[in-house]
């Protein structure tokens, strides 16, 4: 009998590997309440690449691959849910960033004032830390064990 990682598997070779609708990861979405405050952060402190911005409602900044969506209290992609609720800044969900030297990095960040949600915590796989960006969006910086 066949599970459902071998059906998965079976169904995606099927389709060429890909998903009839999904065609990948476009970005990750973070609400922040100043986006042009937001960009000078992630370019200034994290190293992005500004892409696009329509201030003061969205911007685009990205790292390698990845994008990340700033998205304003004027973004469309920040308008309430059908029952009211308000989408805002913060929680727990979060991006990674690899990075070299977390304890040198840590203190370069603690010396611009940045604040930091947590302590270095060091399990088998490496190193990390939380990084909030200036709207409680937290950021996780991971370093490999090696």
């Amino acid at each position: 009998m066949a599970n459902a990682t071998d059906t998965a598997k079976a169904a995606q070779q099927k389709r060429g590997d890909r998903h009839a609708f999904v065609q990948g990861v476009h970005g990750v979405r973070y609400q922040v309440k100043d986006v042009a405050r937001s960009v000078a952060f992630y370019t200034t402190h994290l190293g992005f690449t500004l892409e696009h911005q329509h201030l003061p409602a969205f911007a685009n900044v990205s790292l390698g691959d990845a994008q990340l969506l700033l998205s304003g209290p004027q973004a469309s992609g920040s308008r309430p849910m059908p029952h009211g609720q308000q989408q805002e800044p913060g929680g727990w969900n979060r991006v990674v960033l690899r990075v070299n030297n977390l304890p040198a990095f840590i203190d370069t960040l603690k010396k611009a004032g940045l604040h930091f949600r947590n302590d270095m915590e060091t399990g088998p796989g490496g190193k990390q830390i939380q990084v909030e960006d200036p709207d409680g969006n937290p950021i996780e910086l991971f370093e490999p064990a090696r």
